[in-house]
C-alpha cells in the first residue's frame, strides 16, 4: 500500500480487489480562506429544493424537521467547545429533547486541551426498554475551531439526525434500551491525536465504564456528515464487520445502494473510544475527504439535502429495528 499526502488530510489510495479504497483521519483538517458569515440562516432558513420523501416512506423520519434543525445549529455560527455560542446550542438540543419527552441526562466536565482547560458538556437520551441491554446512538455537535466554519455537515447534519431520531424513539419502549449521545468535543482543539480530539466520546466511555454500564452496550451506531446534497457512505472499515454488514444490508434493502456504497474507507471518529473499551460499533460517515468542503468556511447550509438526512434516518431507523430483534 503507498501512501500519499495532500492538504487537507493524511490519505492512503490503494485498489483491494478492483475497489478504491481511501483511509483518512476525520478531523485533521486545514483551515481554508475565511468566507463572511450571515448569521439570519436562523430566523429565516432558506428553502431547499431537495425535498425529502414523505415521511410514510422513510419509516416515519421528517427530513425536513431535521433541515431545520442543522438551520437553527448554522444560525448559532460558529460553536467550538468552550465557546459562548455552544452553550445556545446545548441550551437548543435540552428543550427540543425535553419538548419529545425525552429522559435526558447532562455531564458537565472539563479537560486539558492545547488551548488550555475548556469545560464541556455531554448529553444523553435514554429510552428504557424491557431488558437492561443497550442500544447506542450517537452525534458530535461541536465544530471545529476555525474562522467562519459553522459546520452544517460536518455536526451539523448528525446532530439534526439525532434530534429528530429522539422524537420518534422517545415515545416507544422496545425490547432493548436505546440511548442517544449528543457529544462534545469531537473536534481537535489544534490537531488531531490520540489527545487532541474526541473528548467528550473518551469521557462518556470512561464515565459508562465505571458504572458497568458499558458492558451493556450491545451497539454503537454512530452518525457523522450525513447531510451532504452529493453524499456517498462507503463502509467505514475500522468498525466492528457484522454491523457494518447489518447497516449497509438494510440499506441495500431499502433502495438506497447508491448511496450506501460497497466500497471501503476508514475514519478516525468518536466510535473510536468505545470500540477501545470493547464495544462493538458502526461509523456511518460521507466521504468527507471528496465533498469538496469538509473542514472549510463553505460547509454551510446550501450543503445540505433534506432528502439525503430523510435516507440516512430511514437507514437508522429500520438498523435499530434489527437490533432489536437480536
Amino acid at each position: 500500500m503507498n501512501s500519499q499526502h495532500r492538504q487537507r488530510c493524511s490519505i492512503t489510495l490503494c485498489v483491494v480487489l478492483g475497489l478504491s479504497v481511501l483511509i483518512g483521519c476525520k478531523s485533521k483538517g486545514a483551515e481554508a480562506s475565511a468566507a463572511p458569515f450571515m448569521s439570519t440562516v436562523a430566523s429565516a432558513p432558506p428553502q431547499s429544493t431537495d425535498n425529502a420523501p414523505s415521511q410514510d416512506k422513510t419509516g416515519g423520519f421528517d427530513g425536513n424537521r431535521a433541515f431545520a434543525h442543522v438551520a437553527k445549529q448554522v444560525g448559532f455560527g460558529p460553536h467550538p467547545s468552550g465557546s459562548p455560542a455552544i452553550l445556545q446550542v446545548q441550551d437548543y438540543l435540552l428543550s427540543e429533547l425535553k419538548s419529545y419527552g425525552c429522559t435526558v441526562e447532562t455531564d458537565v466536565f472539563s479537560t486539558d486541551t492545547p488551548a488550555g482547560r475548556l469545560q464541556m458538556k455531554n448529553i444523553l437520551v435514554k429510552v428504557p426498554g424491557a431488558k437492561p441491554e443497550i442500544i447506542l446512538l450517537g452525534t458530535h455537535y461541536d465544530t471545529k475551531k476555525m474562522e467562519n466554519f459553522v459546520g452544517a455537515d460536518d455536526g451539523g447534519s448528525s446532530t439534526a439526525l439525532m434530534l429528530e431520531l429522539a422524537r420518534l424513539l422517545c415515545p416507544q419502549h422496545g425490547r432493548y434500551a436505546v440511548w442517544i449521545a449528543f457529544l462534545d468535543g469531537e473536534e481537535a482543539v489544534k490537531d488531531w491525536s490520540e489527545t487532541d480530539g474526541r473528548y467528550g466520546s473518551r469521557q462518556m466511555a470512561a464515565r459508562l465504564a465505571a458504572s458497568s454500564d458499558l458492558k451493556k452496550i450491545r451497539a454503537f451506531l454512530l452518525a457523522d456528515i450525513v447531510g451532504g446534497r452529493t453524499a456517498q457512505f462507503p463502509r467505514e472499515s475500522s468498525s466492528t464487520p457484522a454491523l457494518i454488514d447489518l447497516v449497509w444490508n438494510t440499506a441495500a434493502r431499502l433502495g438506497y445502494s447508491s448511496i450506501f456504497l460497497n466500497e471501503s474507507s476508514e475514519a478516525q471518529d468518536d466510535h473510536d473510544s468505545f470500540m477501545k473499551r470493547g464495544v462493538p460499533a458502526v461509523d456511518v460517515i460521507g466521504d468527507f475527504v471528496h465533498n469538496g468542503y469538509w473542514h472549510t468556511p463553505q460547509d454551510a447550509l446550501d450543503k445540505i439535502s433534506p432528502k439525503t438526512l430523510a435516507i440516512v434516518g430511514h437507514v437508522f431507523i429500520e438498523s435499530i429495528k434489527q437490533l432489536q430483534t437480536k
